[in-house]
């Protein structure tokens, strides 16, 4: 009997569906939830640009407890990673959940080099430096190419879901 046969035979196969179909949506929703942050961020970005020194410190302390953020990213780029090794071999759907996944990391690797490092400058948005403006503008342009990474990744998650099988798992 061959492994296919044997994992037919034992209801493997609806069993791999399903914690597949498990995975697909909890890096879905993850991402989501990384996507709804990075978007209230685009979308503030107009009328925080301009505002002068004083407002925008205290406007940057709504933030204050997002860093938990964190943990949504850590599941989404773990969840998308294990998704796109379970859809390997399956064409349009692999290409499109690991297109997501690199979308995922460049917003990352957008996040470490210009996010973190002007927190870091800023003590979080608590400490004016001399070039503050500037901050400013690498924070919230930062921001927004994160968003742009992450409406993409979301619309890749989604549009492999039009290409996928239910019963191809490799």
């Amino acid at each position: 009997m061959t492994r296919m046969q044997y994992v037919v035979r034992a209801g493997g196969i609806e069993q791999m569906t399903r914690q597949l179909k498990a995975i697909r949506f909890t890096s879905i929703v993850l991402v989501a939830l990384a996507l709804s942050a990075s978007m209230a961020h685009l979308l503030a970005l107009p009328n925080k640009i301009r505002l002068d020194r004083e407002d925008y410190f205290v406007a940057q302390q709504l933030y204050r407890g997002w860093s938990l953020l964190g943990i949504v990213v850590i599941g989404a780029l773990l969840s998308t990673l294990l998704l796109t090794i379970l859809v390997r071999g399956q064409g349009t759907t692999f290409a499109l959940t690991f297109t997501a996944l690199l979308c995922l990391t460049g917003a990352q690797i957008v996040f470490w080099i210009f996010i973190f490092p002007a927190n870091q400058q800023t003590d979080n948005w608590t400490h004016i430096p001399s070039h503050w403006e500037d901050l400013r503008r690498q924070w919230e342009y930062a921001h927004a190419a994160g968003a742009v990474l992450n409406f993409a990744s979301f619309c890749l998650l989604a549009l492999s879901l039009l290409t996928t099988s239910n019963t191809k798992i490799t």
